[in-house]
């Protein structure tokens, strides 16, 4: 898969500019007293299994932390823990076809180093995979671009002096918010249609036009009430404006570059150049980009098979092989 060049676009930006702020629609209705907080709690039923990264991370970080610690807290969440299995029994994980068929050998197969990927993978699928209506997305369409943004973000870290698992956890959940958008419209039975213009302002466009406000917002909403820390929240929510991100902008000009890598790699599309400011602020050259963007078209390529692991329950409870821990250790690390 070949990327598209940076500088292919037919519309040239203004180098000055990072991203073009979305145009404000003439005309369109909208409702004044929604806010990105209304269509959160209104959606409270969507699966909150991302509340799992950020905890986790922190397990990763504490060199006291010991592999039980890990495996303990994917197991408060019966729907992760079962989707950790089967995604660790894909392709892209299992070593040799040897099946696993509990959290710690789920764990163990793929090594303390990889266990946040693992998890990360999980809980895309656990929340990413299914068909956006009001933005016109196949099933597998936003999992797709998401994790092509997670793998992107994660290889421009080297370049930005950024932690790794933090860029990929920015690139994985930059788009969570058209999921909210979604449900909340599905509940509504609203007949919303919400049009996407592509890189680098997406459907935000169209989102102020109907809503008020974009799904970068919405997104920056739901990861405040899933208790992700500011340093993920923040980028995601100014994904549109990365200078605005006071304290956060080499993050969101990471995620900036990186969605220009998922677009390029995903939509196959003629792709607005890069400009050389956003590219600057990380010390990032046009052939860099590309051999990235290379990378990641190669590497979603190879996580093909994780979409077609098995959803069919695993009662973790029954399995008399499992890990017994005391009472009161899981409520330990809860």
């Amino acid at each position: 898969m070949q990327p598209a060049t940076l500088g292919s676009a037919a519309v040239q930006l203004n180098q000055t500019e990072l991203i073009p702020l979305p145009p404000q629609a003439t005309g369109a209705s909208v409702t004044p007293t929604l806010t990105p907080r209304d269509i959160v709690q209104d959606v409270r039923h969507l699966p909150s299994t991302p509340k799992v990264l950020p905890r986790l991370k922190r397990l990763l970080a504490n060199t006291n932390s010991s592999i039980y610690d890990i495996v303990a807290l994917i197991r408060l969440d019966p729907g992760i823990a079962t989707r950790v299995i089967q995604v660790s029994n894909s392709a892209y994980f299992s070593r040799g076809g040897i099946s696993c068929d509990t959290v710690e050998e789920a764990v163990g197969r793929v090594g303390y180093d990889q266990i946040f990927d693992l998890v990360s993978f999980a809980v895309a699928s656990q929340v990413l995979v299914r068909p956006l209506a009001v933005y016109g997305m196949a099933n597998d369409e936003v999992w797709r671009l998401s994790v092509a943004c997670a793998f992107a973000a994660e290889e421009l870290a080297i370049y930005g002096e950024i932690e790794r698992d933090v860029a990929y956890t920015v690139g994985l959940v930059h788009s969570v918010g058209m999921v909210a958008i979604d449900e909340w419209a599905l509940r509504r039975k609203s007949p919303m249609r919400l049009q996407t213009l592509g890189y680098p302002v997406d459907a935000s466009a169209s989102e102020r036009a109907n809503l008020g406000f974009t799904q970068a917002e919405v997104g920056s909403a739901l990861l405040r009430e899933w208790d992700f820390p500011s340093i993920i929240e923040e980028p995601v929510r100014w994904q549109y404006e990365p200078t605005s991100a006071q304290g956060h902008e080499k993050m969101a000009s990471l995620l900036a570059i990186a969605k220009w890598i998922r677009s390029s790699v995903c939509e196959r599309q003629p792709m607005t150049p890069l400009p050389a400011a956003l590219l600057k602020s990380l010390r990032l050259n046009t052939a860099t980009v590309e051999k990235i963007s290379v990378s990641v078209g190669r590497r979603l390529e190879g996580t093909s098979s994780l979409l077609d692991a098995p959803t069919t329950p695993i009662d973790l409870r029954q399995r008399s092989d499992a890990v017994k821990y005391p009472k009161d250790y899981i409520g330990a690390v809860s």
